[in-house]
């Protein structure tokens, strides 16, 4: 009874797949619970997917997928890609799926997918077209990669150890190299020709953010901040030394405003200066030696610089210094029923209430940026306001006077990471040469390199860090694992491969040979790659064994079908990390897979028997 509940499980789950009624995670939770209910499972069992290695190391990749975007370095991979390839979009995609078969020949497989995600999704912005039409091509070229080196893909590692298991020896390092090549080449023909007509280019679902922000270097240009803002030092006999700065009334005797205060101790025994950057507030104390960042006139800046005693910094002042890891700036709305509405920014006390500087208004395309407190406000206006982060996530939860533009989580991660775009790529090369050189685990090299992303500051904390994990992708994964574990314990595998064998064992080794690579495809199909492996070798090279044939054939066959789940976007990690960012539905992939599936058995069945003959 359990064997037929655990085929009557996986029938129900994939035809909930296929019918995308119901989000994909959602429906592996569900047949996760099935097989427990029906006593199929333990539910150590059923859960022992949250515990594995691959579901923790697509969880850190996602972070360090997100560092090199937050830091700008997936920009920068691109840019260089689009400089090398020219106005050529065909050159661009042979380049593209090129680097993703170098890189991945090197680490995993899923982690390829992960780094490049970012870099083509960047691209894909940067020449105005769906990120959908690489990312498909991205995620099956990152599974094929898997073929190139040993430890490309862990079924490759697992076939390995089977076969010394069985005392035929481990396979080399380059050993599946010839095969890896000529599947990718193949597939690379392929995705080429069909770019434009099968593979769907949809809105990304996952980058809707990246779009549709705009840079704070982009507001400061708008407003023409650049020729208002000065910086001018306190002097040590300046008057204002030890004022609070509510004292000095700068907006209504000068209409110059005090945005920034830059403070530099190096007081006891610290070998190197530290720099305090602060927001000016009406209590903020001066202090000599302090840099203020101010707005105002040329004019009206010398003007108070010259009663007070400060020194104006020769040295232009641009926008980006008002934003850093702590301080920003964001563009708010004036909501139709704002009571702000025909009233000035001195009376609404802007500041005092959000611990917010106003420092620009856009109205219609005029821009006011003097003279600002007593101009009243009306429907329609674009304030721009400077502050901290923090006060400015708050003021985004504000709807009934103003409406943030943007997402300010988003500003922030950006200006925490700006600048550390080569700390992302030596991490990403840490990491990268810790997983080839098996210095430790694979999973533990990727939570190195997502801690070290966090720490260094290419990601701002914690709560940023998760922000970026795909849950569905992780929970789908997760969930799917143990169909693996059910069809073992039920014996439905053996059941299958023994029918397998005995019905085509008649047709000779090169029918068994099929028989294999198919039962492969299509069991990966909804298990892991990893899973089949295991489940697989050990049936193909007793399928081998008991013929008297080429072990190594049997054994290739398998490694080079558990890289080639292409049906579906649950068949393989790399499938489920592209399914969201493309915006995929399932039977695209069935579309743009089903004639790469057909294509490379055909190669594969022709050029495994000549390297390894039966």
């Amino acid at each position: 009874m359990q064997l037929i509940g655990t085929f009557i499980i996986l029938l129900v789950t994939i035809i909930l797949f296929i019918s995308n009624r119901i989000r994909v995670d959602l429906v592996a939770i569900m047949a996760l619970l099935a097989f427990v209910i029906f006593g199929i499972l333990e539910p150590a069992e059923a859960l022992a997917g949250f515990s594995n290695s691959v579901v923790i190391m697509i969880a850190g990749l996602f972070v360090v997928g997100a560092g090199i975007l937050r830091t700008g370095l997936a920009q920068m991979a691109g840019n260089l890609l689009l400089k090398w390839s020219g106005d050529s979009e065909r050159k661009l995609f042979f380049l593209l799926l090129t680097i993703v078969a170098g890189v991945g020949a090197f680490m995993s497989n899923t982690g390829t997918v992960a780094l490049m995600l970012p870099v083509v999704v960047s691209i894909a912005i940067s020449i105005k077209e769906s990120p959908s039409k690489y990312l498909i091509p991205l995620a099956y070229i990152g599974s094929l990669s898997g073929l190139l080196t040993l430890i490309a893909s862990p079924p490759n590692l697992i076939v390995s150890q089977t076969m010394e298991d069985y005392g035929l020896g481990k396979l080399g390092f380059f050993q599946i190299t010839p095969i890896g090549v000529i599947a990718i080449v193949v597939a690379i023909i392929y995705l080429f020709l069909v770019r434009n007509t099968v593979i769907p280019k949809n809105k990304s679902k996952g980058n809707s953010s990246e779009t549709s922000q705009i840079s704070t270097k982009q507001l400061a240009e708008d407003y023409h901040l650049g020729g208002n803002l000065f910086r001018v030092k306190v002097e040590n006999d300046s008057k204002i030394v030890e004022s609070p700065l509510a004292d000095l009334r700068t907006p209504k005797q000068y209409q110059v405003f005090v945005l920034k205060i830059e403070r530099h101790a190096s007081e006891g025994l610290r070998i190197l200066p530290i720099t305090y950057q602060e927001m000016a507030g009406p209590n903020s104390i001066i202090h000599a030696g302090d840099v203020l960042f101010v707005q105002g006139s040329a004019e009206k800046v010398s003007q108070f610089a010259n009663d007070n005693g400060l020194t104006i910094i020769k040295e232009k002042s641009e926008a980006n210094h008002l934003v850093t890891k702590e301080l920003g700036m964001v563009e708010v709305l004036l909501t139709p029923h704002s009571s702000f509405i025909n009233k000035n920014i001195a009376s609404i006390g802007f500041r005092e209430k959000y611990n917010l500087n106003v420092i620009g208004i856009n109205r219609k395309g005029n821009y006011v940026l003097s003279d600002m407190l007593m101009q009243p406000l009306r429907f329609g206006d674009a304030l721009l306001v400077q502050g901290s982060w923090e006060d400015i996530e708050l003021l985004s939860k504000e709807t009934q006077d103003v409406v943030v533009v943007g997402q300010p989580k988003e500003y922030a991660s950006k200006a925490s990471a700006n600048g550390k775009a080569p700390i992302a790529g030596a991490i990403m090369l840490l990491m990268v040469v810790l997983m080839i050189f098996e210095v430790f685990p694979a999973v533990v090299s990727v939570l190195i390199g997502a801690v070290l992303m966090i720490i260094t500051g290419c990601l701002r904390n914690m709560d940023d860090a998760y922000s970026e994990m795909n849950f569905e992708s992780i929970v789908l994964i997760a969930a799917m694992l143990p169909m693996a574990t059910a069809l073992e314990k039920t014996g439905g595998m053996e059941l299958i491969s023994t029918g397998i064998i005995d019905l085509l064992g008649g047709f000779g080794a090169m029918g068994v040979l099929i028989g294999v690579y198919w039962l492969t495809i299509i069991f990966g199909q909804v298990i892991s790659n990893t899973a089949t492996a295991v489940l697989f070798a050990p049936i193909a090279l007793n399928a081998a064994l008991a013929i008297d044939a080429n072990p190594y054939t049997f054994a290739m066959m398998v490694t080079a079908a558990s890289a080639m789940a292409f049906l579906t976007p649950f068949s393989s990690p790399t499938n489920a990390l592209v399914m969201t960012a493309g915006g995929y539905k399932f039977f695209d992939f069935v579309k743009v897979g089903m004639p790469l599936q057909i294509i490379m058995f055909i190669v594969m069945i022709i050029v495994i028997p000549i390297l390894y003959p039966l």
